[in-house]
């Protein structure tokens, strides 16, 4: 789930506290390769996100979305234009040649797991599917730069520069965040290079990465619903996201799911 708004403290992990997170992120990496299985024209996003919750519960922990600061579902569902926090409903059909990012979280043993994909249904056409690319190639590219060492920073020009370098714009309104017994922590992890200093990574941290491309301009806007964040220019948008954690061997990304 994306982030707007002021950080707290940056907390370090132990290696215990990244092995419960680990559960936390692979029970998200079952929902969504579970929805990216059973995704197909007809559904509705209220059945997503019914079956997102399910299996969320019985595999013993709690949607964390549900309730968040008034969040009304489990799930986030933000089709075409839609660029992140979408909310479910009977009445919205997910239909062919559409792209549909979900974005889940769960809490389990009191830590939190967040990760998102966009997922196409039947054919897009072939800008659209090169934007669903570029965005999943930049993620992997930030994922890269979590090193004991660099800064913040480099995460978010491996994005940038990437998305840029493909004729794509990068979401500035929302940004990624440190996750651990809340959802949001700091540091914020922007998907473009601030002129602010930017912190260093510390073994024990854990970030949300989640670089939101746009196909058109960046700009972004929130809907009368006080959640659903639409393209200004009606064009489509991806998200992509995992929770990484650092350590002394490199990145560890923790809601990897199995068919990747």
């Amino acid at each position: 789930m994306g982030k707007s708004g002021r950080d707290n403290a940056i907390t370090l992990k132990s290696c215990e506290e990244i092995e419960v997170m680990h559960k936390a992120n692979q029970i998200v990496a079952g929902v969504l390769s579970m929805l990216e299985r059973e995704m197909r024209s007809g559904l509705t996003t209220f059945q997503l996100d019914k079956w997102a919750e399910e299996y969320c519960r019985d595999h013993g922990a709690e949607p964390a979305f549900k309730g968040y600061r008034g969040f009304p579902a489990s799930l986030c569902v933000s089709i075409n234009e839609q660029v992140v926090h979408g909310i479910p409903s009977r009445q919205t059909k997910v239909r062919e040649g559409d792209i549909v990012s979900v974005d889940f979280g769960t809490k389990y043993k009191g830590f939190y797991g967040d990760s998102a994909m966009t997922i196409p249904v039947g054919a897009i056409s072939k800008r659209v599917r090169q934007l669903l690319l570029v965005t999943e190639e930049a993620l992997g590219k930030a994922i890269a730069q979590v090193k004991i060492g660099n800064r913040v920073a480099d995460i978010s020009k491996a994005v940038q520069d990437h998305v840029e370098e493909q004729g794509f714009s990068v979401v500035r309104q929302f940004v990624g965040h440190g996750i651990g017994n809340n959802l949001h922590e700091a540091p914020e992890v922007p998907n473009y290079v601030q002129k602010k200093a930017s912190p260093r990574l510390l073994e024990g941290m854990v970030v949300a990465i989640e670089p939101m491309v746009n196909l058109g301009k960046e700009k972004v806007r929130v809907l009368h619903d006080r959640w659903t964040v639409v393209t200004a220019d009606g064009k489509p948008s991806a998200h992509f996201e995992h929770s990484v954690a650092v350590t002394a061997e490199g990145p560890f990304v923790l809601s990897a799911r199995q068919e990747h």
